[in-house]
């Protein structure tokens, strides 16, 4: 998923300096909303890791 993101920043970078601004505006919104979604998918991944595993052993 972060790939993906990555991938639609890079292409509203290009679309940015070739000059189409709104397929720019409309790559740099998906790639924004993928990142965001991958975010709290890892941070959901890592609590409930730690749950399911019985919290770090010290």
């Amino acid at each position: 998923m972060l790939y993906w993101a990555i991938v639609f920043f890079v292409i509203a970078i290009i679309a940015g300096v070739l000059g189409f601004t709104g397929i720019a505006v409309g790559a740099a919104s998906i790639a924004k909303i993928i990142f965001m979604v991958f975010i709290v998918l890892f941070i959901l991944s890592l609590v409930f890791g730690n749950v399911r595993r019985g919290g770090p052993r010290l």
